[in-house]
């Protein structure tokens, strides 16, 4: 993010980077103003439309900055509590951040919390640049299984099926037409971290259903006038794409036309729908369980 910071106060902070290397001498950035510029930026990236603008987003909690370390993604800002000073595991990341050129801010928890809209925010939390996968780079191989998502509104669901994604062996996700943003804070928390674990393509329609047909994959959409128990799917052929529709809408006859299976998941009593991201995990870890009898 493209600002200057103002000078509140700054704090000489000798940090281990947990390397072979000494340790390395950095500056922390303590804030206590909720006006401080920077702060304010941070903050607005609640908004999508400021997400858009700066490709940036902001992940909460000790755990998700770890991972996405790991993971290799660009962070540009580390926030902490002044309640984390001392802990070493913190210490370590602020350091790994200066390292990578990004910026280290100390704040109060008043601050943390008007960042994150939480009354008892997590110590930690970063801002990182927004990475998404081009779905022509995408070539599905044998066994692989990917799930694609038809305009998914539910930040919670979306967040929910990207961790169930990473947790079956998925090896990617398509988010199909207008969807609700997988880089908002509520998608963020709902995944625990394979957000950033979990390769994340978007497409229109006709550009997904022209890449299926390229690819040559096995499209699956689960539909409620399906014809075929999701149990008898055969996921051992080619390359599967799990197509799961709209929460109310369910799938287009647009998409559902171009599937190569329409699926149901039978049911009893007087539901006669799952949540979507129920759904989601029922034909994933199906999908899963035919792909290891394989390689058994």
């Amino acid at each position: 993010m493209d600002c200057q910071l103002t000078q509140d106060k700054t704090t000489p902070a000798k940090i281990a980077d947990g390397s072979k290397r000494s340790n390395r001498v950095g500056q922390v950035k303590e804030v206590t103003s909720l006006t401080n510029p920077l702060i304010k930026d941070i903050r607005s990236l609640t908004q999508k439309k400021n997400r858009d603008r700066t490709s940036s987003f902001m992940a909460e909690g000790l755990k998700l900055v770890i991972d996405a370390l790991e993971q290799g993604w660009q962070i540009s800002t580390l926030i902490y509590s002044k309640a984390a000073k001392g802990n070493a595991t913190v210490e370590q990341v602020a350091a790994r951040t200066i390292a990578r050129g990004g910026l280290v801010l100390e704040v109060s928890e008043k601050v943390l919390g008007s960042i994150t809209r939480r009354d008892n925010p997590q110590m930690v939390c970063g801002v990182f640049e927004q990475k998404y996968a081009a779905l022509a780079s995408i070539q599905p191989k044998e066994g692989e299984t990917y799930i694609a998502l038809d305009r998914v509104r539910d930040p919670g669901n979306l967040g929910t099926i990207i961790r169930t994604a990473d947790a079956a062996g998925a090896s990617g996700v398509i988010l199909v037409g207008e969807t609700t943003d997988p880089f908002s804070l509520e998608t963020t928390r709902a995944t625990m971290g394979s957000i950033f674990a979990v390769p994340i393509a978007r497409a229109g329609v006709e550009d997904f259903l022209t890449w299926c047909n390229r690819q040559k994959v096995h499209l699956v959409g689960t539909h409620l006038a399906g014809a075929v128990d999701y149990r008898t799917i055969n996921y051992k052929q080619r390359p599967t794409v799990l197509l799961m529709g709209n929460e109310q809408a369910g799938l287009p006859e647009s998409l559902a036309q171009g599937c190569n299976e329409l699926a149901l998941i039978p049911q009893s009593g007087k539901a006669d729908s799952l949540n979507l991201a129920i759904a989601t995990a029922v034909m994933l870890f199906e999908a899963r369980r035919h792909l290891l009898e394989v390689r058994r």
